[in-house]
This record gives C-alpha cells, sequence and structure tokens, in this order.
C-alpha cells in the first residue's frame, strides 16, 4: 500500500438535539493500527465511528466555550504521510461496515444482485449508477469469494439472511481497498461458520496493512489482530491503551455469556394442553426459493422454544410464518388457538409480539420514542390517534424498567442501535402478548442490557410463550423448554 491515512481528532464533541453524544474527544488513529472501540449502549461508539468517517461534522466548540486552539472543522483532520489532506480526499480511503447500513438498503427496499451491491464500493455509492466494466466485476468477485459469498452473486440482497447481508456489505467495503474499515458490531447475527469467513478476510486485509476500528460487546467479537482500545463512557474517552488478555477476560465477565441449561427450568407443558399454534404439512417459499418444507409442529401453552440454524438455515422466514407476515405454501395449514378460519390476521397479529432486525430498519419515521412503545398495544407502526391513558401507563412503566424515560421524546434514529433494540422489546412486551417471537433479542445489546433482557425474558415466561432464535445458547433466559434446529430446509427437535 502507498502511504496510509492518519486520522487526528483533538476535543472534538458532537450534539445530537439537545444531548452531547460526544464530549472533547482526543484520538490519534495511525496507519497499521487495529482497535476494539468499546463502550455500552448510548455510550457514542456508532457516532464516533460517523465522526471518524466524516459523515458526522463536530459540533463547533464542544459543550464548552469554544477555544480558539480548535481547527475549523472542530479539531478533525487527516493525513496522509505527512501532508494534511481534506476530507473531501479521506473519505475514499474510509469504508463503514454495520447495522445502519444493512438497516438502510432494507428500508428503502434497494434490492440490488449482490455483485452489483459489491460494485457499487467502487464507486462509493449505495446503488449501481455506472456500467461494470470487467476489472470491476473481477474485483467484486474475489470480494464476494473473500467473504464466501461468490455463489450468492447472481441472489437479490434482500432475499439473504441478516448474517448473509453483513457479509455482502463487508465484501463492499473490501472492495475499495480502504485504508482503515469502520465496524460496527461486524460479528453480530452470524453463526459461526460465517464469523470465520469474515476472521478470514480480516486477516487477509490485516497482511495488506489495512487499519480498522471494530465496536463491540463481547470478549470473541473484538477480531483477531486487535492491538489496542479507546473505551467510551457517556460520550467520554475512558481509557485508550493497548489490548491486554486481562481486557478481554474483564469483557467476557462483563457479557455474562454461560449457558442456560439446566439453570431453574420452566414448568413443562402438561398433557392435554392446547396447542397455541398447530402447523400441518407446511412448505414455505421466500422469493420462489423453498425455506422450509413439510414442517409438522405444534406449540403447547406452557412451552418455550429456542431455535437454532446457520444463517440462511430460514429462522427469520420461520418467525415471520408464524406471525402472519408469510404464508405457507398451498397444501399446507396453520391453526391458531382461539381463532377460526376466515379469522383477520391482524387478530392474530394483536396477541402475537415480534421483534427481528427487519423490524428495526423500518422505524424510520418520524414518532416518538414514547410513541413508539404505545404502538405495541395495536402492533401498528406509530399511533393512530392519540395514547389513551392506559396506553401512557403501560408505555411509562416499560420505559422506565429500559432505562428509557429520558429519551421518551426523542425520535428512533436518534437512539443507539442498542437503545433501538430495548425499545423495540419494549414495544412487544406492551401488547401483554400471548406468545413473543423474538429473533436475536440480544443483539447490539450491551453486557448489562443483556443481563437485564434475560431477567426480563425469564419473568415473562410465566405469562407468555416465548420463541426465541438464536445463534449463541448463552443469549437465552433460563427456562426454555424445548429446541427446534433448521438444517437442509427441515426442522428438527432437539434435546
Amino acid at each position: 500500500m502507498t502511504d496510509g491515512l492518519t486520522i487526528l481528532l483533538h476535543a472534538v464533541s458532537v450534539r445530537r438535539g439537545h444531548k452531547w453524544v460526544l464530549r472533547d474527544i482526543s484520538w490519534r488513529l495511525h496507519p497499521g493500527e487495529r482497535w476494539a472501540l468499546l463502550g455500552d449502549n448510548g455510550a457514542g461508539k456508532t457516532q464516533l465511528l460517523k465522526l471518524l468517517s466524516g459523515d458526522v461534522w463536530p459540533t463547533p466548540g464542544g459543550d464548552r466555550a469554544a477555544s480558539s486552539t480548535r481547527q475549523q472543522d472542530g479539531g478533525r483532520s487527516y493525513r496522509i504521510g505527512r501532508l494534511p489532506v481534506a476530507l473531501i480526499d479521506a473519505k475514499p480511503r474510509v469504508a463503514y461496515v454495520g447495522a445502519e447500513l444493512q438497516d438502510k438498503y432494507v428500508r428503502y427496499g434497494w434490492n440490488l444482485r449482490v455483485r452489483d451491491l459489491v460494485t457499487s464500493g467502487l464507486h462509493r455509492t449505495d446503488l449501481l449508477l455506472l456500467p461494470v466494466t470487467a476489472s470491476q466485476a473481477g474485483r467484486a468477485a474475489a470480494a464476494l469469494q473473500a467473504c464466501g459469498l461468490r455463489r450468492h452473486a447472481g441472489r437479490r440482497f434482500l432475499t439473504l439472511s441478516h448474517g448473509q447481508q453483513r457479509l455482502a456489505l463487508l465484501a463492499r467495503a473490501l472492495v475499495q481497498h480502504p485504508d482503515w474499515l469502520l465496524l460496527d458490531e461486524i460479528y453480530n447475527g452470524l453463526d459461526a461458520a460465517h464469523r470465520r469467513r469474515v476472521d478470514t478476510a480480516l486477516e487477509a486485509a490485516r497482511r495488506r496493512g489495512q487499519s480498522w476500528v471494530a465496536t463491540a460487546h463481547r470478549a470473541a467479537d473484538v477480531p483477531q489482530g486487535t492491538r489496542r482500545l479507546l473505551e467510551l463512557a457517556d460520550g467520554r474517552v475512558h481509557a485508550v491503551k493497548r489490548v491486554l488478555a486481562s481486557d478481554l477476560k474483564r469483557l467476557s465477565r462483563r457479557s455474562g455469556e454461560r449457558p442456560s441449561t439446566g439453570a431453574r427450568p420452566a414448568p413443562a407443558a402438561q398433557a392435554g394442553s392446547s396447542a397455541l399454534l398447530r402447523l400441518s404439512k407446511v412448505h414455505l417459499y421466500v422469493g420462489y426459493r423453498s425455506v422450509l418444507r413439510n414442517l409438522n409442529w405444534q406449540i403447547l401453552k406452557g412451552e418455550h422454544w429456542a431455535v437454532y440454524g446457520a444463517n440462511g438455515s430460514g429462522k427469520s422466514s420461520l418467525l415471520k410464518l408464524l406471525y402472519g407476515d408469510l404464508s405457507p405454501a398451498l397444501g399446507g395449514r396453520i391453526e391458531r388457538s382461539g381463532l377460526p378460519n376466515g379469522t383477520s390476521i391482524a387478530e392474530w397479529k394483536r396477541q402475537v409480539g415480534y421483534v427481528s432486525p427487519e423490524l428495526q430498519a423500518d422505524y424510520a419515521i418520524d414518532v416518538s420514542v414514547f410513541d413508539l412503545v404505545a404502538s405495541g398495544r395495536y402492533s401498528s407502526i406509530g399511533l393512530a390517534d392519540e395514547p389513551t391513558a392506559r396506553d401512557r401507563r403501560v408505555a411509562a412503566r416499560w420505559l422506565k424498567f429500559f432505562g428509557l424515560l429520558p429519551a421518551a421524546k426523542n425520535r428512533p434514529r436518534e437512539l443507539s442501535y442498542g437503545q433501538l433494540r430495548r425499545a423495540l422489546i419494549a414495544r412487544a412486551m406492551a401488547a401483554e402478548p400471548r406468545i413473543l417471537l423474538l429473533d436475536e433479542p440480544l443483539t447490539g445489546l450491551d453486557p448489562t442490557q443483556r443481563a437485564t433482557m434475560k431477567r426480563l425474558l425469564e419473568k415473562l415466561m410465566q405469562r407468555s410463550t416465548l420463541i426465541v432464535a438464536v445463534h449463541h445458547e448463552e443469549d437465552l433466559p433460563r427456562g426454555m423448554t424445548h429446541a427446534l434446529r433448521l438444517h437442509n430446509r427441515r426442522a428438527y427437535e432437539v434435546d
């Protein structure tokens, strides 16, 4: 590589609305360095990545009187070698991968073919606006190969699983040959095989001398080869140091990653219990692709199911089927307790809570966090009418539980990714559902919030049936009674 990009921050602050999300950040990032960026939800990690990339501008003056020593851009500058460069020249040397970019494609329905998505990275545009040359096609194919996605090159992006989409966006970043990779919770939603693909791609980047900043909540999510860390707390720098084994052990302890097997089991379903859901001879297709075949399954009151499977095995599609967003192919049957044939699916949805990464992507609408939570009582996105007194009481109770009352007047996009996930779980709980469908519910949550969520789910299991899709067993609440594993378009009950 030629001389790499150096990024310098000096006493930089960023304000969003009335809140200072970053305060007096000073940080030097030199070519060849690889950083872990740590901190709880709301600490400012994603905003700091945006600041590094140039997508967020520093707030002049910070949260104190402006200093004459600050540069015009608020204390942010870039260098290549010893020469200063403007932001417009620095931005092409930085590539971002994370949930916000993934959500953007989902939210706007940008359903490019995977090869075109990756090639768009060469132009650093969201969509492919120019014809693809043979050279560009070759670079895109090489990036897809590095991420283990070459056989999916012709598929549409939105038909990929959540984890496959993340890998496609990583390939889009790698094809740019950037000096810096900004990786925002890059491992979230990935099974073991896909995590190894990320490891392989990042190891190749390291050998090429490329740098990265990777946010993480788990020790296992700090990429191999990371040597330095910056930790944020309440928008301020808490620590800057070399990564030591003791730091990773501390992060593991905070994560509380321990299996739930055998601890305080919930009461098993009794013989003769009525089925809340019964699926018979169900075949499921998504985008004309077979996802599940001949599924026969029933869920009884008092049961709580974990759903396992690799990325692309159909976990998310199964939850959408149970919720009513997808329908079985002709010949399959779903019986829902208390709802005779012909009942509107809206009646069922009012009895079921559902939280997924795709739902999170949909919340770009201009509603307050308070109304977001209250809307869970009506299974709607936002409120059509003024909330009732009971709506307000229920919403306030769950906002308080999740520590989100101070953010009640904020808009969803003003929250951190983890905070928005907590708000959506609060929204689901506001409906007092009979069944709660959770697709990777702890993704994006810091260790404290993961522990809080698991305790809450354990309480909720006393009155609702949980169906939880996960990759990590330690993300399950204690008391799950059954498990279903999806593989090769089939479902198998496991011990």
